[in-house]
């Protein structure tokens, strides 16, 4: 899914993650990274996943662009409080006129924020039938606070940066990392990227259908259990949901995800299985030199997958 201000399918897009402790770009053609590149940020410039200090991180963007080498277009990712994932049934409808409308009058009662304040997206996940053989569709509502992009897009085009698309973090997360399935009820897994925003999203198949940032930071004392606890508060409330799947496993990425001490506590407070896969999914990162840090990439990998979807 492409929530998207613009949507494109320039292969040319880089994928940019504007993590709060780092800056990571990735392009992806043909299965295999082509470019990357990653610089730390100073505290302070994004905090919970929000541009704090567009001047200095429009900067700070300037300068790593320049040095990089990165072309001007790119695609960037969000993961904070202010963006709201809803799943909804509907008629199944045809038109896409109509069903824009549709989606857009549910939509004011799904989502929690005036709709003129907001950005709004929409992606059909999957058809199913109701119990009087009418056909209906899952539709998976994406909504966003206009000002926060609005900042977030000032701070990139000040860079001299021109932003092709907005995605949501969980949504590359889950296109870098998920693995597409011939099962007719496959489980849920919960994805979970330890990086300067803990950022939660829960998928089925390719398909993600929640997503929220969690306020546990994986480097601090006791880490393991707190974020176990909001994983599990999570899980629950996904599982509220229409059409909800039992959660099989949880995949861990981001810088914390080399900690694996913390890898097994998660796993022994949670009670389920718990994997780190590579951190690039499948694509070739033979690219990245060996002394990057390859758990910086996966969601600039999943932005630049995007774009070119």
């Amino acid at each position: 899914m492409a929530f998207s201000l613009r949507k494109s399918s320039d292969r040319g897009s880089i994928g940019l993650d504007i993590d709060g402790r780092y800056l990571a770009a990735a392009q992806v053609n043909g299965g295999r990274v082509t470019r990357c590149a990653s610089q730390n940020l100073p505290e302070g410039l994004v905090r919970d996943g929000e541009v704090a200090d567009p001047d200095a991180l429009s900067q700070h963007l300037k300068s790593f662009a320049s040095a990089a080498g990165l072309p001007r277009n790119v695609r960037v990712g969000v993961a904070n409080q202010q963006i709201v994932v809803r799943v909804v049934e509907l008629p199944r409808i045809e038109d896409d006129k109509q069903r824009d409308a549709a989606v857009r009058f549910q939509a004011s009662e799904a989502i929690a924020m005036p709709l003129d304040e907001a950005v709004l997206d929409h992606q059909i996940a999957g058809f199913t039938t109701a119990h009087d053989g009418t056909p209906r569709m899952q539709v998976v509502l994406v909504a966003a606070r206009r000002k926060m992009i609005e900042t977030l897009l000032e701070a990139v085009k000040a860079a001299g940066l021109k932003a092709e698309g907005v995605d949501l973090d969980a949504f590359a997360l889950v296109r870098a990392l998920a693995v597409d399935t011939e099962e007719e009820d496959p489980r849920a897994r919960v994805f979970c990227h330890l990086g300067g925003v803990t950022n939660l999203a829960v998928a089925v198949g390719t398909n993600c259908f929640f997503t929220r940032p969690l306020s546990a930071v994986w480097d601090e004392e006791d880490a393991g259990s707190r974020l176990a606890d909001e994983i599990r508060l999570s899980i629950d409330y996904y599982m509220t949901q229409p059409q909800a799947k039992p959660v099989g496993e949880v995949v861990l990425s981001g810088p914390g995800s080399a900690d694996g001490q913390l890898v097994e506590s998660l796993e022994t407070h949670l009670g389920i299985p718990t994997q780190v896969p590579a951190p690039l999914g499948v694509l070739d990162g033979s690219v990245l030199g060996p002394t990057e840090d390859p758990h910086r990439y996966t969601v600039a990998a999943g932005l630049s997958l995007g774009a070119a979807a």
